[in-house]
């Protein structure tokens, strides 16, 4: 017998997770049992669970953008970044 878990979350959560897991060729419902497979393999999170110093959902500041890109032209010029397609075929792949 299966048993049903339902959790409320934020409309614009749902939709991104929603459309991020689809990408990953998966849904949701599949993503939250992988996560509860995973954690009690792990007897625990499958993950590390740490304070986060900033809110990552904060926009930044134009200033903050401009020195991101920035920082993102030096890695790419350094040959340090992967095609985005090639990042999500090893994701799938594994």
């Amino acid at each position: 017998m299966a048993s049903t878990i339902q959790v409320r979350v934020d409309n614009d959560l749902k939709s991104k997770s929603d459309k991020l897991f689809h990408d990953l060729g998966t849904d949701t419902t599949t993503a939250i049992r992988i996560f509860l497979t995973q954690a009690v393999a792990n007897n625990g999170f499958p993950f590390e669970i740490k304070r986060v110093v900033t809110d990552p959902y904060v926009a930044m500041t134009e200033e903050q953008m401009i020195d991101k890109l920035a920082k993102s032209r030096q890695h790419a010029e350094k040959g340090e970044c992967r095609d985005a397609d090639v990042v999500i075929d090893d994701m799938r792949a594994k």
